[in-house]
C-alpha cells in the first residue's frame, strides 16, 4: 500500500489561510464596491455583509472535521471510562494534529485491552488453582458477609452448593462444634472434627487485612489427617529402631556376661564375677536411664509458674552446673516454673560443656526485651554444622554415641509450654547460641525471637 501523501497545511496553516482569504475577499469587495458608491464607509460596510456569510461557511466547512472527529474522541473517552476497550477512532486525512491525536489514543486502547486480557488470564488462572487446591479458603468483609470462596470451602460448609453473600457466623454454628471453637478462639491453630464420620484433622490459619479501605477476614482450613498420619508412623518407626538399637546394646553383652558368668560359677573367681556383675549392672542402669528419658518425655507434667527472684534462682543454677553469668541480671522478678526451667537450663550448659568448649566460655546471659525475658546460653565449641542445627530440635535427633536425642527437644517443650520460644543459633568466631524467650508475667504475650 503506498504510504499517504503528507497534507499541505497544517490546523495552525489552514486556520491562517482561512483568515488571510477572508481578508482579501473583503478588501476586494471594498474596493470594488467604493468604485462604484461615492461613501467609502457604506461601501465597507456592503462589503462586511456580503463577505460575513462566505467566511462563516468557509469557517464551518474547515471545522467540521474536527467537530467529527473530537466527538469521536469524547465518545471514546467515555467508554475508556466506562471500561470498553474495544473502541479505535478512525485516522482524519488532512489533520496531522488529529492523526496524531487518533494514533495516540488507539495505541491506549490497545494498550488496555492488553492488560485487561493479561489480567482476566492470570485471574482465570489464579481461580483455577484456588478453586483446585484442597485447602479450603473463605473470604469475609468487615460485616462477616463471604464475599470469596473455593470449591473445598463451600463442600465444607456447604456440601459444594456456593456460600458466597452468607453470613459467615451462621455458616459456623451450623457446623462442626471443634470448628466452632477454632474459630472463636481467634488464632491459628490444630483442632480435629468428623467429616463424613471420620475424625480429620485440620489447621486453621486467620489472616486480617484492609482493602479498599476496609477490613477482611481471611480464613484457611487445612486438612493434615493424611501428612499427620504419615509423620505419626515415621516417628513410631524412628522411636522403635533407637529402642531397639539400645537393647540390643544393652542385652547382647549382659546376655554375653551371663555365660561367662555361668562358666565361672563352675570355677569359682571373685574377681572374674564382679567384674561380670558390674558390668551387667551398669548396662542395667543406663537402660535404665535411657527408658526414664523416655517416660519423662512422654509425661512432662503442665508447668506451674510462679514469681522467682533471679539471683537465688541463679545461683541455685550455679551450684549444680558451672558457667558465668554475662550482664547483670533484671531487677524485677521472673514467672516461670523454677524446676522446669532450672532442667532446661542445666541440660543446655551440660551440652555447651560437652562441646568442647573452655569453661570460662560457658555463659548464660539474662535480660528484658519484646515484652518478656531473653535468656542465652552460649560456648564456644566448634559449633552445629547447618544441617545439624536444622534437625538439632527434632525428637530422637542426636549426634552423640550415647545420646537420645530428647534433650533439647525436652527443653523445647518446656519452653513453649510456658508460652515461650527456644531458638539455635550459630555464633560468630565459632560456637553455639540457644536463646530462651518467655512471657514476661501471667499475661505476657507469646512473640517469636527474630
Amino acid at each position: 500500500m503506498p504510504a499517504p501523501k503528507p497534507p499541505l497545511f497544517s490546523f495552525a496553516g489552514l486556520l491562517a489561510l482561512l483568515v488571510a482569504g477572508a481578508f482579501a475577499i473583503g478588501v476586494l469587495l471594498t474596493l470594488v464596491l467604493g468604485g462604484a458608491l461615492a461613501d467609502r464607509w457604506l461601501a465597507a460596510l456592503l462589503a462586511l455583509l456580503a463577505g460575513l456569510p462566505v467566511a462563516v461557511f468557509a469557517a464551518r466547512a474547515a471545522a467540521r472535521p474536527w467537530i467529527r472527529f473530537l466527538g469521536a474522541l469524547a465518545d471514546g473517552l467515555a467508554s475508556l471510562k466506562d471500561g470498553d476497550f474495544s473502541l479505535s477512532l478512525a485516522r482524519p486525512r488532512g489533520l496531522p494534529e488529529a492523526d496524531l491525536l487518533a494514533g495516540a489514543y488507539n495505541g491506549l486502547s490497545e494498550r488496555f485491552r492488553a492488560e485487561r486480557q493479561t489480567l482476566l488470564q492470570r485471574e482465570l488462572l489464579l481461580d483455577t488453582v484456588i478453586q483446585s487446591t484442597p485447602l479450603a479458603l473463605v473470604l469475609t468483609n468487615d460485616q462477616g458477609v463471604v464475599i470469596y470462596a473455593n470449591l473445598a470451602a463451600r463442600h465444607l460448609f456447604q456440601g459444594g452448593r456456593p456460600i458466597e453473600g452468607y453470613g459467615f457466623n451462621a455458616l459456623v454454628e451450623s457446623s462442626d462444634a471443634a470448628l466452632r471453637e477454632a474459630i472463636a478462639g481467634g488464632q491459628d491453630t490444630l483442632f480435629t472434627m468428623r467429616v463424613a464420620e471420620e475424625a480429620e484433622i485440620f489447621h486453621l490459619s486467620l489472616r486480617h487485612f484492609t482493602l479498599n479501605a476496609r477490613s477482611h477476614h481471611l480464613y484457611l482450613f487445612k486438612q493434615l489427617t493424611r501428612e499427620l498420619n504419615a509423620q505419626e508412623v515415621a516417628t513410631w518407626k524412628k522411636v522403635i529402631r533407637v529402642i531397639a538399637h539400645e537393647l540390643n546394646n544393652s542385652l547382647a553383652p549382659i546376655s554375653s556376661l551371663a555365660h561367662s558368668g555361668r562358666a565361672l560359677a563352675a570355677a569359682p573367681d571373685r574377681a572374674a564375677l564382679e567384674r561380670v556383675f558390674e558390668t551387667i549392672a551398669g548396662r542395667a542402669q543406663h537402660l535404665h536411664s535411657f527408658i526414664d528419658g523416655y517416660a519423662r518425655f512422654a509425661k512432662l507434667p503442665r508447668p506451674r509458674p510462679e514469681q522467682v527472684t533471679w539471683q537465688a534462682f541463679i545461683e541455685r543454677l550455679r551450684a549444680t552446673i558451672g558457667f558465668r553469668l554475662a550482664g547483670a541480671l533484671p531487677d524485677g522478678p521472673g514467672w516461670f516454673d523454677p524446676a522446669q526451667l532450672e532442667q532446661v537450663l542445666i541440660n543446655l550448659l551440660k551440652n555447651a560443656h560437652e562441646s568442647g568448649s573452655p569453661p570460662a566460655a560457658v555463659t548464660v546471659t539474662v535480660g528484658t526485651g519484646r515484652a518478656g525475658i531473653e535468656i542465652a546460653v552460649a560456648d564456644r565449641g566448634p559449633g552445629m554444622p547447618a544441617a545439624v542445627l536444622e534437625h538439632a530440635l527434632v525428637p530422637f535427633f542426636s549426634t552423640k554415641a550415647e545420646g537420645t536425642g530428647l534433650g533439647l527437644t525436652l527443653s523445647r517443650e518446656i519452653v513453649e509450654a510456658h508460652g515461650g520460644r527456644l531458638e539455635l543459633r550459630a555464633r560468630d568466631g565459632g560456637g553455639t547460641e540457644v536463646r530462651i524467650w518467655l512471657p514476661g508475667g501471667p499475661h505476657g504475650t507469646d512473640l517469636h525471637l527474630t
